[in-house]
C-alpha cells in the first residue's frame, strides 16, 4: 500500500507532526514511537478512522492519564484536511473540534497554542511564555528549573515543572504482611508445590518449594495545606503526589485550610489533569487561612479508621503557619503520632537557611514530627524517596 494523502501525499510527515503535538501536550513520544505509527498506518490501513485511532493509540500511549489527552487531540488533529498543512508550519488550529475550549484539558489547550511560524518573523513573546514546552530543552534550562523555588517560577516555568514533577517517582518503604505466597527463601514448605515437582520428578521429590511472606507499600494518609501561603505548593505537590503514588494499594489524601476535605474520590481518576479539576471542585478554602488543629480533630473524629493498624505514613505537607488554638493543635498532633508509623513533616520553608520552626503552630509540628524535608523544587522531590527510606530506618 502507498503510503500517502491524495490531498497532500505527506501522511509520514502529518503524523510526524501529530507526534510533536502530543509531545507538546506531555505525552512521551521519541522518534522510534513515530516510526511505529507509520507501521501501524500501514497494517490497518485508511478506510476506517476508528480503526487507524486505535493502532495510533497503541503505539503511541504508554500510560492511561494519556489516553483520553490522545483522543482529544487525534479528534482535533484529523478532523480538518487543512490542519496538517498549518502544523507543517508549526501553527496549530484554535477553533475547530469537537470540544468546545472551554472544556478541553488544560494539556490540550497547551498544545493547540498558536506558535511561531518558520520563516516569519513575529514579536518577541513575553518575558513570562519564553519557556518552551518542548522537548529540546537544553541541560543548563533543566537544571536551572530543577533547583528553582516552585514560588519564583513564572506561569509558563510553573506549568512545565508541574509536568516535569508528574514523571517523578516515589517507592514507598514496604513491609511484610501475614499472606504467604510460593517462593525460593521462606521459614514453611509449600507442600502443594513440592508434590506438583515430586510427580513432575517421578516421586521423587528434588526441589523444596517454601512459603515467603508477601510485600506491600506502607499505607499512605496524605495532608496537604492549601492555604495562601502555600497556594503555589499546594496544587504542583497534588500532581506530584498523584502519578507517585498511582500504583499504591492504600492511599488517602486530605485537604485543609480552615476546613478538611477528602480528595480520595478525586485521586482515584486515572488522569492528573482530571483529578486537579475535581479537586478544585471539591476545595471551598482554598487560598484561605489555616486551622490545622480543627482539621486534625475533624480527622480525628470521622476518619480515624483510615490510619491502618499503626502502619501508616503520614505525610504533612504545610509551612506550619496555623492560626489556630495552639492547645488543641498540640493535642491532635499528639494522637495522629500515635496512631501511625512515622510523622512526617513536608516544610517548604526550609528553602530559606537557617530557618527555625518559631511560629507557634511550626514549634508544635517540630515537637511531634518524626522528621522534617524540604519539598521546595524538583530536585528535593527527586530526593524525597531517599529521604523517606532514611527516615524509617531510623
Amino acid at each position: 500500500m502507498q503510503l500517502g494523502d491524495a490531498r497532500a501525499g505527506k501522511l509520514a510527515t502529518n503524523l510526524a507532526a501529530f507526534g510533536r503535538t502530543l509531545r507538546r501536550a506531555g505525552v512521551q513520544v521519541d522518534s522510534a514511537r513515530i516510526a511505529l505509527a507509520v507501521d501501524a498506518v500501514q497494517a490497518v490501513g485508511l478506510e476506517r478512522r476508528a480503526d487507524l485511532s486505535a493502532a495510533l493509540e497503541a503505539v503511541l500511549v504508554s500510560r492511561e492519564q494519556d489516553r483520553e489527552v490522545f483522543r482529544e487531540l487525534f479528534d482535533l488533529f484529523f478532523r480538518n484536511p487543512d490542519v496538517a498543512n498549518k502544523l507543517l508550519a508549526q501553527m496549530l488550529p484554535s477553533a475547530e473540534g469537537r470540544a468546545e475550549p472551554s472544556r478541553r484539558r488544560p494539556r490540550v489547550r497547551e498544545a493547540l497554542a498558536p506558535q511561531q511560524a518558520y520563516g516569519r518573523p513575529s514579536a518577541p513573546p513575553p518575558e513570562d511564555q519564553k519557556v518552551e514546552f518542548d522537548a529540546a530543552m537544553t541541560a543548563s534550562d533543566r537544571e536551572r528549573l530543577r533547583q528553582a523555588d516552585f514560588n519564583t517560577l513564572s506561569a509558563s516555568e510553573y506549568r512545565l515543572v508541574e509536568r516535569l514533577a508528574r514523571d517523578i517517582r516515589l517507592p514507598l518503604p514496604e513491609f511484610e504482611t501475614r499472606r504467604t505466597r510460593p517462593g525460593q527463601r521462606g521459614a514453611a514448605l509449600h507442600w502443594a508445590g513440592v508434590l506438583q515437582e515430586s510427580v513432575r520428578s517421578g516421586g521423587e521429590a528434588l526441589r523444596l518449594p517454601r512459603l515467603q511472606r508477601c510485600a506491600q507499600p506502607l499505607p499512605l494518609l496524605v495532608l496537604v495545606d492549601v492555604s495562601g501561603s502555600m497556594e503555589r505548593y499546594a496544587r504542583l505537590l497534588l500532581a506530584f503526589l498523584h502519578a507517585a503514588t498511582r500504583r499504591h494499594a492504600r492511599r488517602d489524601v486530605f485537604a485543609f485550610g480552615t476546613r478538611l476535605t477528602d480528595l480520595t474520590p478525586a485521586f482515584r481518576l486515572a488522569d492528573t489533569d482530571a483529578m486537579l479539576l475535581q479537586a478544585g471542585r471539591m476545595i471551598e478554602d482554598f487560598a484561605g487561612g489555616t486551622q490545622l488543629g480543627e482539621s486534625l480533630a475533624t480527622l480525628h473524629a470521622r476518619h480515624a479508621r483510615r490510619l491502618v493498624g499503626r502502619r501508616t505514613l503520614v505525610l504533612l505537607i504545610t509551612d506550619g503557619l496555623d492560626t489556630g488554638p495552639p492547645d488543641l493543635l498540640v493535642q491532635e498532633l499528639a494522637w495522629l503520632r500515635r496512631r501511625c508509623r512515622r510523622l512526617l513533616w513536608l516544610n517548604p520553608l526550609l528553602r530559606f537557611e537557617g530557618y527555625a520552626p518559631l511560629a507557634r503552630g511550626a514549634a508544635a509540628l517540630h515537637a511531634q514530627a518524626h522528621g522534617m524535608l524540604a519539598v521546595h523544587n524538583l530536585a528535593r522531590l527527586e530526593d524525597l524517596a531517599a529521604s523517606l527510606a532514611a527516615l524509617l530506618r531510623r
